[in-house]
């Protein structure tokens, strides 16, 4: 606030409550002379006008706190999310390289496994010709860069 209109805001002030008080039918003390009344007045509007302040000043801490704290839990999911869909990526990623692996190799290449990836797990599922095929397909998805473990479900078929 300027400093050049506080003092007249203050006598203005004081004798806003003086006027307030003698309509109330208060009393004020007799023995007092009128400016004494008016800087006890003066007295009262500053330490309102402080205690205003103080208040306005903690509210506006407590706004910036709590912004603060918001700002960190809006950084900490976005992170979470990122973190969500490269792991979703890198599952898709470990998926599409162990079917290629799987297609690379001349016993397995005609039969159609099915490759599943969650969190760096996989899951293959369908037809192997032999055993060696089977165990071959553990082999090639272990291989792969991020496979955590390989659930090997592929059935040998009957020739």
């Amino acid at each position: 606030m300027n400093t050049n209109y506080r003092k007249p805001l203050l006598a203005a002030s004081a004798m806003a409550v003086l006027l307030a008080l003698g309509a109330c039918g208060k009393k004020v003390d007799d023995d007092a002379t009128v400016g004494q009344k008016l800087d006890s007045s003066m007295n009262r509007t500053e330490q309102v006008a402080k205690d205003t302040t103080n208040d306005a000043k903690q509210a506006m801490e407590s706004t910036g706190s709590a912004l603060k704290d918001a700002a960190q839990d809006a950084q900490a999911a976005v992170k979470q999310t990122g973190e969500k869909i490269a792991e979703k990526l890198d599952d898709a990623t470990i998926t599409a390289e162990v079917n290629a692996g799987l297609a690379k190799d001349a016993s397995l290449s005609a039969i159609k496994i099915n490759v599943d990836t969650r969190d760096g797990k996989v899951t293959l599922k369908g037809p192997a010709p032999t055993s060696h095929a089977r165990d071959r397909a553990t082999e090639i998805a272990k291989a792969v860069k991020g496979v955590q473990s390989v659930d090997n479900q592929l059935t040998v078929q009957a020739s």
